[in-house]
C-alpha cells in the first residue's frame, strides 16, 4: 500500500472510531437511560482522541476532523490536494462508522437522532456558531501549541488535545454538543436525516480553526523563527 493511501486509510479508521464512541456514548447513555452521563460522555471521547493521536499520528497526523486538515492547509503545513483526499477520508469514516450504529442501535435515530449533535433548548444558531467557533479556535489552538509547533515538549499532544476535548464537551455540551468538528456531526446527521441547525456545525468550526491557525501560525510561530534568526547572525557577528 502506498504511503498517501495509508495516511489516508487512517483518518477513516481514526474518524470511524471517533464517531464510533462519541456519538455511540450518547445513543448508549439514552439507552441506559443516563447512566454515562455529560462526564462520561465528555471521557469517552476526550480519550478516544487522545488513544486515536498516539496510535494514528505517526501514520497521518491524526487529524480526525476536516477543521484541522484545513488550517494545516491554510498555513501552508499540507497542499490542498492532499487535504482534500484527508476530508473525503474523515467524512466517509463517519458515515461509516454512523451506519454501523443504526445497525446495532436502531432506536435511537427516533430519541436521540444516531447521536447527532444539536442545539440546546432556547440556543439560537448564531450563538451556536459563536460557541462552535470559540470553542473549535481553542482546540486548533491546542493542536498547533503541542503538535505543531516543533519547541512543545515532545510526548504530551495527545494528553493535551484529549483533555481539552474533554473539557470543551462539559462546557459546551449542553449548549451545542461540542462538535468542534464537522465530520463527527455529519455523519450521524447524515444517516439519520436529521439536518436540523446542521449548517452551525461547519460555519463554527471552520471560522474558528482557520482564525487559530492563522493566528498561532503567524503570531507565535514565524515571529520566534524571525527573532531566533536573526538571534544566530547577532551571534556570529
Amino acid at each position: 500500500m502506498s504511503y498517501p493511501l495509508r495516511k489516508y486509510m487512517a483518518e477513516f479508521v481514526g474518524t470511524f472510531t471517533l464517531v464510533f464512541i462519541a456519538a455511540g456514548s450518547n445513543a448508549i447513555d439514552h439507552l441506559s437511560h443516563g447512566i454515562l452521563g455529560l462526564t462520561g460522555m465528555a471521557i469517552a471521547t476526550g480519550a478516544t482522541v487522545m488513544v486515536l493521536i498516539y496510535a494514528l499520528g505517526h501514520i497521518s497526523g491524526a487529524h480526525i476532523n476536516p477543521v484541522v486538515t484545513i488550517a494545516m492547509a491554510v498555513t501552508g503545513k499540507m497542499d490542498f490536494r492532499d487535504s482534500f483526499a484527508y476530508i473525503i477520508s474523515q467524512v466517509s469514516g463517519a458515515c461509516a462508522a454512523s451506519i454501523l450504529l443504526l445497525e446495532l442501535f436502531p432506536s435511537t435515530v427516533s430519541s436521540v437522532n444516531l447521536g447527532a449533535t444539536s442545539l440546546g433548548v432556547g440556543i439560537a444558531p448564531g450563538t451556536g456558531i459563536l460557541i462552535e467557533a470559540i470553542l473549535t479556535f481553542l482546540l486548533v489552538f491546542v493542536i498547533f501549541g503541542v503538535a505543531v509547533d516543533t519547541r512543545s515538549p515532545p510526548g504530551l499532544a495527545g494528553f493535551a488535545i484529549g483533555a481539552f476535548v474533554l473539557i470543551a464537551i462539559i462546557i459546551g455540551g449542553p449548549i451545542t454538543g461540542a462538535s468542534m468538528n464537522p465530520a463527527r456531526s455529519f455523519g450521524p446527521a447524515l444517516i439519520a436525516g436529521y439536518w436540523t441547525d446542521h449548517l452551525v456545525y461547519w460555519i463554527g468550526p471552520i471560522i474558528g480553526g482557520v482564525v487559530a491557525a492563522l493566528f498561532y501560525d503567524n503570531v507565535f510561530i514565524r515571529d520566534d523563527v524571525f527573532e531566533d534568526h536573526v538571534d544566530a547572525v547577532g551571534d556570529g557577528v
